[in-house]
């Protein structure tokens, strides 16, 4: 059983704040701050460039992999790290793409990270494909006979809709296709179980729920079967059979490492290392139990004291993810006071307030809280004040 009451001591948490954004950037565990300055002190500063193999450094990427692999329903030697999300989309859609050579299409909904979309539609001009978009309600009936690759975010990032992962992946092997899914609002977040859903491929970032920092890097999948013939088209230098031969041809490295690209991010890995220490605690059918119960008393209280939001996630909470969306006409504003009472959330266009619900270091005190902090804000119309409409750079 999860002593949450634990991992809840793991994090840094401003005096005064309620934070319910995890699903945008995850808090700092507090042992980061000494793994960091360690890294910096003991091995960047003392072992130069010998730290590489002194420190472990190149084998960095597959050891972070591996922890994140058990959150994943993944195995060992599965899942590497580094570049970002955006990169690793673009590997493996273009790897899934080439194992179907003789179809164009990609298919995706329009409820998935539009970044995702940017990336595949480049890669669909590039390669002469076609993108193909639907509504996510409609992604069932679209998987046809011409189908390459079905590309989707299991949890949708604005209303937290989850999708069939299984299912999905078996009507798309059925015509024929294979799946790569983002995981982006799903690692740490539901009980993920990649190998038990056949899924081919799978991205996702580090920096939300499994609080590696701002920027942490991303984490590949490929589905044992298909690591040794899949074929990116961004080839690197780390993905390389021997990479200190310098070899002008590229040959893949085997499994996995052939979806290397850069150098790894070795200090922004040392701080999702200070993460993985307290995911190595959880057990996720645990957290994901704790997940409904603070996003199903949050949906309660809310409908009960806060008129003139409604619902923008599932219901049922099967289908959902870990994170709530409600709308409001002035969803910004709103959001805006919220934050200036100390409860953040974030807001997503056009409307919706959305909070994420990590039990790691979220409790039904936090709930409570917000709910009552936002119903008084309804009530007194605080949120129309000049300063809560003022839009940043980063909403």
């Amino acid at each position: 059983m999860t002593d949450f009451t634990r991992t809840r001591q793991a994090f840094h948490l401003p005096q005064g704040v309620t934070y319910l954004d995890g699903n945008s950037l995850g808090p700092m565990p507090k042992a980061a701050t000494d793994r960091v300055a360690r890294m910096m002190a003991d091995e960047w500063s003392e072992m130069l460039i010998t730290g590489w193999n002194r420190a472990g450094w190149m084998d960095q990427p597959g050891r972070v992999g591996d922890r994140i692999a058990r959150l994943i329903g993944a195995g060992p030697g599965q899942v590497v790290m580094g570049d970002t999300l955006s990169v690793k989309v673009f590997q493996a859609v273009s790897a899934a793409r080439a194992l179907r050579p003789d179809r164009r299409v990609i298919l995706s909904d329009s409820g998935n990270f539009p970044s995702d979309l940017y990336v595949a539609e480049g890669l669909a001009r590039a390669v002469g494909a076609e993108l193909r978009v639907v509504a996510p309600e409609d992604v069932e009936a679209a998987i046809t006979p011409d189908l390459a690759v079905l590309m989707l975010t299991e949890v949708d990032y604005r209303t937290g809709r989850r999708h069939d992962m299984a299912a999905l992946t078996a009507l798309a092997h059925k015509a024929g296709a294979l799946t790569v899914w983002d995981l982006a609002h799903s690692a740490g977040a539901v009980d993920v179980d990649l190998l038990g859903a056949d899924a081919d491929f799978a991205v996702g970032c580090t920096y939300k729920y499994l609080n590696g920092g701002p920027g942490a890097p991303a984490f590949i999948w490929t589905h044992p079967r298909l690591e040794d013939q899949a074929q990116p088209i961004l080839q690197g230098w780390l993905g390389h059979a021997a990479p200190f031969a310098f070899d002008l041809d590229y040959r893949p490295a085997p499994g996995i490492q052939r979806m290397r690209v850069g150098t790894p991010p070795v200090i922004a890995l040392a701080a999702l290392e200070a993460a993985m220490d307290v995911w190595d605690q959880v057990d996720m059918a645990d957290l994901r139990a704790a997940s409904i119960a603070l996003s199903e008393r949050f949906i309660t209280g809310v409908e009960a004291e806060c008129p003139g939001l409604s619902l923008n996630s599932p219901r049922d909470p099967a289908r959902r993810g870990s994170q709530v969306g409600f709308r409001h006409p002035q969803g910004y504003a709103v959001m805006q006071a919220l934050i200036a009472q100390g409860v953040i959330g974030d807001f997503r266009a056009p409307d919706v307030l959305r909070f994420g619900f990590a039990p790691l270091y979220n409790s039904a005190e936090d709930v409570d809280h917000a709910v009552a902090v936002l119903a008084r804000i309804l009530r007194e119309g605080s949120w129309d004040r000049p300063e809560f409409h003022r839009k940043s750079a980063v909403t």
